[in-house]
């Protein structure tokens, strides 16, 4: 694959920092297993390239950085849709944001909310927009990340924080936020690419070297935490395709409130 033949992501390289955009504004970036095979294949091809010393995770239009999983989708066939591989490879796309030795700095220009708002926590940092929200929707739709879009977050915000994030699905503004430490900055939406473009640049100028072994270093403490995940993704699976899984995000589909009592039959 290569980024002339991508269809929900853009790809780009402006000096030493390579601009990964996902591309589907018209639902809101969120991302289906094609989007996610294509995001894996840009931060893979960022890795590669000695050039790029940092990189940029944003999303098209000015509404959405990402909504997370695509449950339109899920909704009609039981999963995210088809991939390259047959495998729905966001696991390895947190992984990859994890490991790849360059700082990758999340530009949130709109909603960063559930599997979105576990895309943005990963990065080594957020800036956003003033216009910008995030939270978690997952027992709305009857999904979960237990892994590092639970934990880590935790180590973020702290656990009485991540908590209510979870459970009770709000939404937060920038500057709440930033407050909470959930990102490093907030800017005006006009000034959003052009701050991260500055803060891209302004690691260009460091030693690569020490900037991938400090990264290794802040990941070792969490690093187990891939493995819980990993568990909770096959359960999810699982669930996905019982009724009480199907609810959620045909209910969503649907614009109704989800009976989740399915669930208990």
């Amino acid at each position: 694959m290569t980024p002339d033949q991508y269809t929900d992501v853009l790809y780009e390289v402006e000096g030493t920092t390579a601009l990964i955009t996902i591309n589907r504004p018209e639902r809101y970036n969120a991302f289906r297993g094609r989007t996610v095979d294509e995001l894996v294949d840009a931060f893979r091809r960022a890795w590669a390239d000695r050039a790029v010393r940092a990189v940029i995770l944003t999303g098209a239009g000015d509404k959405a950085f990402c909504a997370g999983g695509d449950q339109k989708q899920r909704a009609e066939t039981g999963d995210y849709g088809p991939t390259e591989h047959g495998i729905f490879q966001v696991e390895y796309l947190h992984s990859l944001i994890r490991d790849i030795p360059k700082p990758v700095i999340a530009a949130v220009n709109g909603l960063a909310i559930g599997g979105g708002h576990v895309l943005h926590v990963l990065c080594d940092v957020s800036i956003a927009s003033e216009t910008a929200r995030f939270g978690q929707a997952g027992p709305r739709v009857g999904s979960w990340d237990a892994g590092y879009g639970t934990a880590y977050l935790a180590r973020v915000v702290g656990e009485k924080r991540a908590r209510e994030i979870w459970y009770f699905t709000r939404q937060y503004d920038a500057q709440t936020a930033e407050r909470w430490g959930l990102v490093n900055k907030v800017v005006a939406p006009e000034r959003l690419l052009d701050e991260a473009r500055e803060w891209a640049a302004e690691i260009a100028d460091k030693s690569p070297t020490a900037i991938r072994f400090l990264k290794l270093s802040f990941n070792t403490d969490t690093a187990h935490q891939g493995a819980i995940g990993a568990i909770a993704m096959s359960a999810l699976e699982v669930f996905n395709k019982t009724p009480g899984g199907l609810e959620g995000p045909t209910a969503f589909s649907e614009k109704r409130k989800p009976d989740f009592t399915k669930e208990l039959d």
